[in-house]
């Protein structure tokens, strides 16, 4: 039997950092407020002219590449979960792939929200396990400015840029992406969209100027559900395996407000020194949070160290991971 090993990470953040401060100038809100809120100190913006999510994703994954010396050639497939693809089409994946030079490779684009990390992972799972692929980069780009409204301070100040990526490969150990569950309830489309620029409603002069090409988010309905989702869903995916969430050595979240990952590892009884959180720094952004996160506490992980990995957005959608580390 075949299991999906991760055998390489890697993260790209864009150098122009927007803090608290620097926010208070462009909206009515304050250092004070943002920090009780939701956590959140800065956050980084990629401000390149002509550049979009793939610009983050490409430079993420050729970190990839390299830390893990693979031939871009070499490579089968590249799944990229993003929110904010650079064009309608073609796929943000199959752009990071030429970028990256990544030819005999197949590349598509997931869209799961803040979820779409964990959900490409499952999916690159299912590939591994199946044979079809041996060398999968699973990429979440996201340029989150690109559609934050700078005028709302409810939004605003919640969302960064950033990228994320993984290798994964097949191994007969038992490690990697073990299992995982999600889940989807529709009847969360009104509290978290983008309510205009799909088939829906076009773009038109009128969408422009109501300000309908942002994030629309109902802060209070996506807390509820977000805490309860993200709860359920991981101590499932624990149970299932025959954990208890202390036997959980690493409990990593989806980064998108401290009160939220406070909420949910309290009320699952994980010691708050298990849970990784790179939140005050980044930001929400989105899909890409997770594998930021880890890739910044790499060097804590230990080969063999149990993880539950969780999140939950727009659709709703959500889920988590259960993966045993290996590298």
């Amino acid at each position: 039997m075949l299991y999906p090993k991760i055998s390489g990470i890697a993260s790209y953040v864009p150098d122009d950092i927007l803090d608290n401060e620097m926010l208070s100038k462009m909206v009515d809100t304050n250092d004070e407020w943002i920090t009780t809120r939701v956590g959140i100190k800065q956050r980084r913006i990629l401000h390149l002219e002509g550049e979009g999510s793939s610009y983050l994703g490409e430079r993420a994954v050729n970190k990839l590449l390299e830390s893990t010396g693979t031939k871009p050639e070499d490579v089968d497939l590249l799944i990229c979960a993003t929110s904010n693809p650079d064009y309608r089409f073609p796929s943000t994946g199959s752009i990071i792939a030429h970028r990256c030079h990544l030819s005999n490779a197949y590349a598509y684009d997931i869209q799961a929200a803040c979820a779409g990390f964990l959900v490409s992972l499952q999916d690159a799972a299912a590939y591994i396990r199946s044979g079809m692929y041996k060398k999968i980069v699973v990429v979440a780009a996201e340029k989150m400015s690109s559609m934050t409204n700078y005028a709302d301070r409810t939004t605003c100040p919640l969302f960064g840029d950033a990228a994320g990526c993984m290798l994964i490969e097949p191994s007969e150990e038992k490690v990697g992406i073990i299992d995982g569950e999600f889940h989807i309830n529709g009847e969360g489309l009104p509290h978290l969209l983008m309510k205009a620029g799909g088939s829906v409603h076009p773009a038109t002069h009128e969408t422009v100027d109501a300000c309908e090409h942002y994030i629309y988010q109902e802060g209070r309905a996506v807390y509820k559900h977000a805490v309860t989702d993200m709860l359920t869903s991981s101590m499932s995916v624990a149970k299932r395996n025959g954990l208890d969430m202390s036997d959980v050595d690493w409990f990593i979240p989806h980064q998108a407000n401290l009160r939220i990952i406070e909420a949910v590892a309290d009320r699952a009884k994980v010691d708050p020194a298990k849970v990784l959180v790179n939140i005050e720094h980044y930001g929400n952004t989105s899909a890409a949070s997770i594998p930021l996160c880890i890739d910044e506490y790499k060097d804590r992980l230990k080969k063999g160290d149990k993880m539950i990995l969780t999140a939950f957005g727009a659709g709703f959608t959500w889920g988590a991971l259960y993966v045993i580390w290996d590298i």
